[in-house]
């Protein structure tokens, strides 16, 4: 019997032939969340753009649905979590606007290095203003890139092209990797100060939110010109406008901003230091065209038994494994992002420990688990079990898991090492009765319940008052303390202190603290 797939929002022609291989394709444009509710029980396949919102009630009444699939990269109109709990596959096309995101960049900075639509509007006016358009050549100039994933790095094979130095920060990228695209890793600070040019092209998340806000813009040179063809907030809008206006920035180009469509009057919009695009950088056609036979293709794979190239959410798990690993997969996401949050310098590769009791079952949801909290924040897919080593390869992580049948002291012992370029973290965790304890923190045993908050890690020579020291910093700016641990290798030799806080503290009281005597150095976790 062929499969029935509704198509809910325009998609490629080519798209559609593919999906026609299948079965019966029903192209049922602008419907409604309530129509599309009703539609949706009869077909064995969904098919979105980004128009359509795919909510929790339309996936319950799709009862015949194996598949979702959405042309494009992102996945914020789909709930995912109901997808998954639905046993529905939810599928998206990452890398086909991947050129065309990166050629639209290009464009743009040559625009701004030109002033080509400000010479354009001149001569269209009437005018012969030839020297009031004098720009800037890229060769010999150095760009600066925020996130070396696919577009970043397709951003920077092209910029090597026109004989430009290439500057990268992206924590999750391995030197090796950063090396082979021909791109030198640098500190934040050390790219804001050293950029001609800077372009960012991270995902939207809590990190990178305001990425570069008020304090980053007073480190650039006033030369510098800034291209945001990635997501609206990555880039402060306010702080920009007062960076142009003060002639601390030469120019902005955007094809995004925090609302679309911009509101009228908006300051950036109007700016005559600024190039604006209405989000044009997956819009040719053969962006389009690509994004729908991908999307295609992987539609009909899943409806024909065949494993999708881009699934974002978890495959079939047996329920008896998923009853034993259950609680051990939020202990692999903790176990990720302390790792991340404690590891120095740029990571190379992730073991994975897996020790005792958990060893007997497939680990492979809590590999990714842990990858999740790895890479949290650094990749426009999401990180699923499906294809959270496909990301961390594209990461230049090398991923390795370990498994033996018995751990010492422990029913279950999970450990993770990620290697950086400056040093190794080890971190390890237990559940205990059904709650996640992080017990290991590199070669010091502690007992850290993650429930949400805030916690300084900080290492130190064991000496009388430290822990006063510490606190005395808290307490001069309110910061309260809920909780306190010490471990140490010896009596008055190195030990880290782990204190739980109710409230951030700031770099300022970071740094505070690291001037201690015989303080080491100190982070700000969340877990």
């Amino acid at each position: 019997m062929p499969y029935r797939i509704l198509v809910a929002d325009p998609i490629a022609q080519e798209g559609i032939a593919l999906l026609e291989r299948a079965g019966q394709v029903d192209v049922k444009l602008r419907q409604k969340e309530a129509e599309l509710e009703k539609l949706v029980g009869d077909y064995d396949a969904l098919v979105v753009r980004s128009e359509t919102k795919v909510t929790a009630p339309i996936i319950r009444a799709g009862k015949k649905l194996q598949v979702i699939g959405r042309a494009g990269v992102g996945v914020d109109t789909i709930d995912v979590d109901a997808a998954t709990a639905q046993g529905v596959i939810v599928v998206n096309a990452p890398a086909g606007n991947t050129i065309s995101t990166a050629e639209h960049t290009l464009a743009l900075m040559l625009a701004l290095a030109r002033n080509l639509p400000q010479a354009h509007a001149s001569l269209k006016a009437g005018e012969w203003s030839r020297s009031q358009f004098t720009g800037v050549e890229l060769r010999h100039k150095v760009l600066g890139i925020f996130g070396l994933g696919r577009v970043g790095s397709e951003v920077a094979r092209r910029a090597l092209a026109f004989q430009m130095r290439v500057l990268g920060h992206d924590p999750f990228v391995s030197e090796a990797l950063a090396q082979q695209l021909g791109v030198q890793l640098a500190s934040l600070e050390e790219l804001l100060r050293q950029a001609d040019f800077i372009t960012v092209h991270t995902p939207l998340s809590v990190d990178t939110r305001g990425l570069l806000g008020e304090r980053e813009l007073r480190l650039v040179k006033p030369t510098v010109r800034l291209l945001n063809v990635a997501r609206g907030g990555i880039i402060d809008e306010a702080a920009l406008v007062q960076a142009l206006d003060e002639g601390r920035v030469a120019g902005a180009a955007l094809d995004v901003f925090s609302q679309e469509p911009p509101p009228a009057g908006h300051p950036l919009v109007g700016h005559p230091k600024v190039i604006v695009t209405p989000h044009l950088g997956a819009s040719t056609a053969e962006a389009q065209t690509s994004v729908a036979t991908d999307v295609a293709e992987q539609v009909v794979d899943v409806l024909q038994g065949r494993p999708a190239r881009y699934a974002v959410n978890a495959p079939f798990v047996p329920p008896e494994a998923m009853a034993a690993l259950g609680p051990f997969v939020p202990l692999c996401q903790a176990l990720g992002s302390l790792a991340r949050q404690l590891a120095e310098g740029q990571p190379s590769a992730v073991a994975i420990h897996y020790q005792g009791e958990v060893a007997a079952h497939p680990t492979v949801v809590l590999r990714a688990a842990v990858l999740q909290g790895l890479l949290e924040g650094s990749s426009e897919q999401r990180v699923t079990v499906t294809n959270a080593s496909l990301i961390a390869q594209a990461h230049g992580l090398r991923l390795s898991e370990h498994t033996e049948p018995t751990a010492e002291a422990y029913n279950s012992l999970i450990t993770v090492e990620v290697a950086a370029t400056g040093g190794t973290c080890t971190v390890a965790g237990t559940i205990f009765q059904g709650k996640s304890h992080l017990v290991r923190v590199d070669s010091y045993w502690v007992d850290l319940v993650p429930t949400g908050g805030y916690w300084l890690f900080s290492h130190h020579l064991d000496r009388p008052g430290m822990i006063g020291n510490v606190g005395t910093v808290c307490g001069q700016h309110d910061i309260n303390i809920s909780s306190m641990q010490v471990g140490r290798e010896r009596p008055r030799g190195r030990a880290m202190m782990i204190v739980g806080l109710d409230e951030p503290i700031g770099e300022e009281q970071l740094a505070k603290i690291r001037a201690i005597p015989n303080v080491y150095n100190a982070k700000l976790v969340k877990l």
